[in-house]
């Protein structure tokens, strides 16, 4: 059963989320936003979320003037997938912490090794 939730409660979690991730981490953070959007692109996967850029590993001295990665975290799908708000609020925790892994170059399989599918 999916869990209704109103966008602005689901943007509260998300910060809730970013307010766990250690200041260490996030001041290494270069270049990226991070946003919310109701529903993934319709051709691709249901996906929970969505990081569009460069990784920090990829990044080489020709890296300049371009625009911000993107990490998106989409509402609905999540919603979808949850029973309770605790649900939703763990799912959000894990697909930002997935998301902020591939601005630093963690990789899915990688992600899946420690825990963070």
């Amino acid at each position: 059963m999916a869990v209704e939730m109103s966008g602005e409660r689901f943007e509260e979690l998300v910060g809730e989320a970013l307010d766990e991730v250690p200041p260490e981490l996030l001041r290494l953070m270069d270049n990226v936003v991070i946003l919310v959007a109701d529903e993934p692109p319709e051709d691709g996967p249901e996906l929970l979320g969505l990081y569009e850029g460069h990784a920090l590993t990829d990044r080489g001295w020709n890296y300049a003037g371009v625009l911000p990665d993107r990490i998106t975290i989409f509402r609905n799908p999540i919603l979808r997938i949850c029973d309770t708000e605790e649900d939703v609020v763990e799912e959000v925790a894990v697909t930002v912490v997935h998301e902020i892994a591939h601005h630093f170059g963690i990789d899915d399989e990688r992600l899946h090794e420690l825990g963070w599918a």
